[in-house]
């Protein structure tokens, strides 16, 4: 059984296009549509979760391995050994993003960081790849 190893970064050309168009939407409403400074700045703190992740760079990411599964997201870390799994959950929600859950012969659920977790499609290509039972939920509201 091969490694599989995923990795991701805050800095990345999604985040740095996404800041760029909300400020130049905000700057936009500010100039043209005089747009109240206060409230524009107020949207404008929105943004400051993203800003964080393109200057601290965050590092995060999944391996699977012949023990088991672990991942990393900034100081954050978690194992499990593939015993104690009974099945993965991939939750598709509202807004598209896929939470991937490990559930456990125990019952409980493990939820793996959203910035850890690889393509889902991927995700679950190599998870059935290694023999793992993978359930997809679609537009579940809770899970």
């Amino acid at each position: 059984m091969t490694p599989y190893r995923y990795e991701a970064t805050g800095r990345n050309r999604k985040t740095l296009i996404a800041l760029g168009m909300v400020w130049a939407s905000i700057a936009t409403a500010i100039v043209w549509l005089q747009a109240s400074i206060w409230l524009m700045g107020g949207i404008a703190l929105c943004t400051a979760p993203a800003l964080y992740d393109l200057i601290a760079a965050r590092r995060s990411g999944v391996a699977l391995g012949p023990n088991g599964l672990s991942w990393f997201a900034g100081k954050g870390t978690g194992q499990i050994t593939w015993d104690q799994i009974s099945h993965m959950r991939l939750d598709t929600r509202l807004d598209f993003s896929v939470r991937v859950s490990a559930v456990l012969i125990t019952g409980r659920k493990v939820r793996l960081p959203l910035e850890a977790t690889p393509p889902a499609d991927i995700f679950e290509d190599v998870l059935s790849a290694r023999g793992i039972k993978v359930e997809r939920h679609h537009f579940s509201l809770v899970g």
